[in-house]
């Protein structure tokens, strides 16, 4: 259900959520269209909170989602930075565990949840359906598995010019081929680099006066990828 007077186009957000799905037969993208509900949130509204109990798949279609833990004083780990059409939230899902962490709308975006049994009626019978997760899982587990090595055992530049070419390569640049795609905040960037925020103001500093980046703003615009990419090889 739509919120804040927003339009959500419905059949173009249903027929993007079923894209996400091979091979669906007919009668199963029926079972979705009726158990599937949008919902609008605002940039910096909370998707779902740590803690809270999966009702379905979560399903981002529009905008962009950052899923963070919170840590020890107050400190956000960012552990995952979701783009659309995609989805978010399923490890709980399947667990059968409440969530995690908490998810929070870094733009203006639209959300979509498959209620649980109704998906989980679908995986039972689409074994290639099931596949297809399984292989989400797996790359997501391998994608996780490398970020707790990066965060423990690179130094900070190193932590630092890794997110942002994990930015990068997650939402693409802009038409110059050279700004990142999404604007965080240095408190995002440090929380995903697992530092300070006052290191990442610096390292960012540093990166600029060295002519690897050029700073305005939240905008990050890359000078000099092979640098970046160096940095973040060295640790």
């Amino acid at each position: 259900m739509a919120r804040n007077s927003y339009h959500i186009d419905i059949e173009s957000v249903f027929e993007g959520v079923c894209g996400l799905f091979p091979n669906l037969k007919p009668q199963e993208k029926e079972i979705i269209r009726n158990n599937i509900t949008c919902q609008y949130f605002k940039k910096g509204e909370i998707i779902y909170k740590e803690g809270d109990t999966p009702q379905g798949l979560v399903c981002l279609s529009k905008g962009k989602v950052k899923l963070f833990k919170e840590g020890v004083g107050g400190r956000d780990q960012i552990v995952r930075m979701a783009k659309p059409i995609g989805f978010i939230g399923y490890r709980a899902l399947f667990a059968e565990e409440d969530y995690s962490a908490t998810a929070q709308a870094l733009e203006d975006s639209v959300v979509c949840i498959i209620e649980k049994n109704a998906f989980l009626g679908i995986l039972r019978q689409n074994a290639e359906l099931t596949l297809h997760i399984l292989k989400s899982v797996a790359t997501e587990l391998g994608f996780s598995t490398n970020r707790t090595v990066t965060l423990t055992q690179k130094h900070i530049r190193g932590r630092l010019a890794e997110s942002l070419i994990f930015l990068r390569d997650t939402y693409g640049l802009e038409d110059d081929g050279m700004t990142i795609k999404v604007y965080l905040s240095r408190e995002d960037l440090a929380n995903l680099s697992n530092m300070t925020t006052s290191n990442a103001i610096r390292t960012l500093s540093g990166f600029a006066d060295e002519g690897v980046i050029e700073l305005d703003g939240r905008r990050i615009k890359i000078l000099d990828h092979y640098r970046l990419e160096r940095i973040s090889d060295l640790g």
